[in-house]
This record gives structure tokens, C-alpha cells and sequence, in this order.
């Protein structure tokens, strides 16, 4: 991965409960902010994603991609940009640490980078945003749903 944002929070859930909520791409629309469509293109192994198309509509970012996921059972799971629009990479993982008391810091990175030019600091203040967006947007669904 290139140059990365990174941040983490801790969700009170098991690994494989956020994991499961990672992995269950249509109901994507209904806590990640900015996401109007999320579609299995491709299964893996255990049934997991291993191609996912999206419609995203947060600004200043309007796409819409198709990501390449692999997964590490409910440790990790890191993806690559297949292809794209406006996006030319978007490159990240969740990264899973079970705690040990029922609760899993998780940390999301990433990478992206867009067809049209931005200053690095811009860029970057953009991926923490959508960072701290989704990790926000993960612990509320994963602890509505495990509550």
C-alpha cells in the first residue's frame, strides 16, 4: 500500500461479529454513510466477497468501483481497487484484534487516490474523515445488532 491514513476504535462485539458485518455487503447502504449501493460481484471461499461493486456518493467523491477483497479469517480483511471512474486506487484493510473481554480494536487503513489532482494533505484529511466516518458508522451497526 502507498502512502496510508490509518485510525482505530474499539467495538464491544467479538472479532467475528464485526467481521460478519464487514462482510455483509448489501445492508452496506443502511450504516455506511455516503454508500448508495453495494453489490456482490464474486464469492470466495466460506462465501465471502471477493468482488464488490459500490455506488458511492459522499462528497467531494461521487463513484462508482468495483473492489478485490481477501480475507484472513476474522483477523483481517484488505481490499484493492479493480476497477473505477473517478478512483484510480483505493486500496485498505480491517485490521482485527480481539481484546480478550468481548470487545475488538479495529483498525481501518487506507489508501486512495483520485483521477483528479489534489494536494497531499487534502488527500489525506479526506481518508481520515471516510476513516473515522466508517469506523463510527462499523461500531454503531456491529453494537445495534450484538445489543
Amino acid at each position: 500500500m502507498a502512502e496510508q491514513t490509518s485510525s482505530s476504535i474499539v467495538i464491544d462485539a467479538s472479532p467475528a461479529a464485526v467481521m460478519d458485518v464487514i462482510a455483509d455487503f448489501p445492508a452496506y447502504p443502511e450504516w455506511a454513510k455516503g454508500v448508495k449501493e453495494a453489490s456482490v460481484r464474486a464469492e470466495g471461499a466460506r462465501g465471502r466477497a471477493k468482488e464488490v461493486f459500490f455506488a458511492l456518493d459522499v462528497a467531494p467523491i461521487k463513484d462508482e468501483y468495483t473492489l478485490a477483497y481477501t480475507w484472513n479469517g476474522d483477523r483481517d480483511v484488505s481490499w484493492t481497487l479493480a476497477e473505477g471512474k473517478m478512483l484510480r486506487a483505493l486500496d485498505g484493510a480491517y485490521v482485527l484484534r480481539d481484546l480478550g473481554n468481548g470487545s475488538t480494536e479495529v483498525t481501518y487503513r487506507l489508501a486512495l487516490d483520485v483521477s483528479i489532482p489534489l494536494i497531499g494533505m487534502i488527500k489525506r484529511k479526506g481518508e481520515k474523515i471516510l476513516i473515522d466516518t466508517a469506523l463510527k458508522g462499523l461500531k454503531q451497526r456491529v453494537e445495534s445488532l450484538a445489543g
